[in-house]
Parts: structure tokens; sequence; C-alpha cells
């Protein structure tokens, strides 16, 4: 047997743990999922068979398509507000921040992630309640004469959802960030360009591929969460994760709850055609 042959078997034999692990527990319940998607139910009986019904419902009711909406329009803000404020921190603690502080900043940037995603989540509502540190805050301040309802809106789902990728984004960036070389800036400048050109010319360009890593990543997350926007968004508005929650708990329409997490999946699929582009994961 020749090396390069022994060579291909040995990389097979360690691929192989992780191709049947994801055959396993991705690839056999993604495809038993879609074919649930395609039955329909009668009375509370799953009758299996290949009915698109579900997919058609999901685009033709209001209630649905609006889910699918409020949760591409949740997931686009977070994802353009939490990228417009992790790139300056990230930028401070790359090129600011002494290089024997960097690794506290970093610290202290991700210290959200110790705290339970839920105490998280209830957190805000107490700070964004009709009590609480904000309303009360503005009351003190004579900025409003009574409190603002902000808990329970889109508002408070945002703030959560920036709160906690703004740190994911962070450290994303700032791994591009630390990788480039201060020598770019100066060979910019030394041909007259300024601060502004040099960052939107040299430095963006160079750490484009960081930044679409971190926002897909706040994208996958963002769309498919459920606990955010049930705590701080109650339930003025249902995004796509609610919905099926719904059609599980409630309902017990598991082909229709099947039928839309085949579209969130769709959803995030095309995102990831969309950006597949800049997506360098070996670069951050």
């Amino acid at each position: 047997m020749s090396l390069a042959a022994r060579d291909r078997r040995l990389a097979w034999g360690l691929l192989a743990p992780a191709l049947l692990w994801t055959a396993a527990f991705f690839v056999l319940p993604f495809l038993g999922m879609v074919a649930l998607s395609f039955a329909h139910m009668e009375g509370r009986q799953v009758v299996h068979g290949f009915d698109a019904g579900n997919y058609a419902r999901i685009f033709t009711d209001w209630t649905m398509l609006k889910a699918l909406l409020n949760s591409l329009e949740i997931t686009a803000v977070v994802t353009v507000i939490s990228v417009v404020l992790a790139y300056p921190l990230a930028a401070i603690i790359a090129f600011r921040v002494p290089a024997r502080w960097q690794r506290l900043a970093l610290l202290m940037a991700v210290l959200p992630f110790w705290t339970s995603y839920v105490v998280r989540s209830y957190s805000w509502l107490l700070v964004l309640g009709q009590n609480g540190v904000v309303n009360q805050t503005l009351l003190g301040l004579g900025l409003i004469a009574e409190p603002v309802q902000i808990a329970s809106t889109r508002a408070a789902t945002v703030i959560g959802f920036v709160h906690f990728f703004v740190m994911l984004l962070t450290l994303t960036i700032y791994a591009n960030l630390i990788q480039l070389s201060p020598n770019y800036a100066r060979a910019a400048h030394d041909l007259g360009a300024s601060r502004w050109q040099s960052f939107v010319h040299v430095i963006l360009p160079l750490t484009l591929p960081g930044v679409v890593t971190g926002a897909f990543l706040t994208f996958v997350l963002c769309i498919g969460d459920y606990i955010t926007p049930q705590i701080l968004g109650g339930n003025a508005e249902l995004t796509l994760p609610q919905l099926i929650m719904l059609q599980l708990g409630r309902s017990g329409n598991f082909p229709l709850a099947s039928s839309l997490s085949v579209v969130l999946m769709a959803v995030v699929t095309l995102a990831y055609l969309a950006s597949s582009r800049w997506l360098r994961l070996d670069r951050v």
C-alpha cells in the first residue's frame, strides 16, 4: 500500500467518528423532520404522506407569515446594531489597550457569558419593567411623567439580544483585528490616506471575514432563539421559534411545527449562502 493510500485511510479513520455522529444526530433527525413536515393531522392523529399543505399554510396564513417577518426584522436589527457597537469596542481593545491588559479587557467583555441565559433575560426584564431601573431613573430626572412601556415589546427583545451578541461579535472581530500588521495603516498614511480612508479601504476589507463570521453567528443564534423573545417580548408579537413551540406545546401539530422548522433552516441556509463569500473561519 502506498504512503498516500495509507494517509487517506488514516484521514478517513479519524473523520469517521465525527461523520457518524453528524449523521446520527443531525442528518437523520433532519430528514425525519422533513418527512414529517409533509404529513398532516386528522384529529389528534398524524397521517403520513406527501402533502405540501403545511408549507402552503405558512405562506398564506398571515399569522405565520408575520411570525417569520418578525423574526427576520428583529434579527436584522440586532445584527446591524451589534456590529456597529462591537467593532469600535474590538478596535479599542486591539489597538488602544496595552497588550498586557488586553486579556483582562477580553475577560471583562465575556463576563455576560458566565451568567445563565435565562437569568440574563429575566434581569433585563427587571431593568426594563414598569418599576425598573430605566423608568425610575427617567422619572427621577423628570424626563417622563409616568413609566414607559419597555418590557414586553420588540425594543426589549432587541436590547436583550444586543447585550449578548455584542460580546460575541467583539471576540470574532478582535481575533481578526489582532492579526493585522500596523504596517498596513502606516503604508496607507504614507500614501496620503486619511484615517477614515485608511479604515474604509484597508482595515475594513481585511477584517471583513471576522465581521461577516460574527454577523452570521449572530443571525443564526438570534433567529432561532426562543427564550429572549418569550421573556422580554412577551406575546405582543410572535417570532418563528415561539410559533413552533406553540404548535408543539398547545396544538400538538407536529407536522406543521416540522414545516416551520424546515422553513427556519432554509432561511439560515440562505443566509449562509449569501455570506459564504466572506466566511473565512481560518482567519477568525
